[in-house]
């Protein structure tokens, strides 16, 4: 796949995972979507001739790993930065606030800061390594909030039953 495909791509789901943060959401233990996006991310890195440097392989796999691991951390950070509630029927809702705006900021920042390690080793890194940190990302955010949403209760008094 081109180069500029993955990175439109790319650009869609964040602009769009982005948009959808700031927005309140029903968390729901049963939605059989959740991980559709994250897999189609990973099917496209995978693919990608060019998710590691033929020329350094041994340092583009390790480079590769640390930003597997930054996409889990980022997408930790997201959900406990994540506000979560309970309505009047007991479900679970979730929106993105400023810290949560600081921790895609912040994951963004490191992810270019890997990019220019990579380039004064002179490895090349492209966007398949980007799409599998995303989708650890959303991965990590998913189920991270729906373990949180487990442990909410109720934010209204219930009447004890007498």
């Amino acid at each position: 796949m081109s180069g500029l495909l993955n990175n439109l791509v790319i650009v869609a789901v964040v602009v769009m995972v982005l948009v959808r943060q700031f927005q309140a959401q029903r968390v729901s233990a049963d939605n059989k979507k959740w991980w559709l996006v994250p897999v189609v991310l990973t099917v496209m890195a995978v693919r990608d001739p060019g998710l590691l440097d033929p020329a350094h392989h041994s340092v583009s796999a390790a480079l590769l790993a640390v930003g597997l691991l930054l996409g889990l951390a980022g997408g930790a950070a997201w959900a406990w930065t994540s506000r979560m509630w309970t309505d009047a029927e007991g479900a679970v809702w979730t929106k993105g606030g400023w810290a949560t705006a600081g921790v895609w900021l912040g994951s963004m920042a490191l992810r270019l800061g890997l990019y220019g390690i990579a380039a004064l080793m002179g490895v090349h890194q492209g966007a398949p390594a980007t799409m599998l940190s995303v989708a650890a990302m959303l991965l990590t955010r998913t189920g991270v909030t729906v373990w949180r949403a487990q442990s909410l209760g109720p934010t209204y008094r219930v009447p004890v039953a007498g």
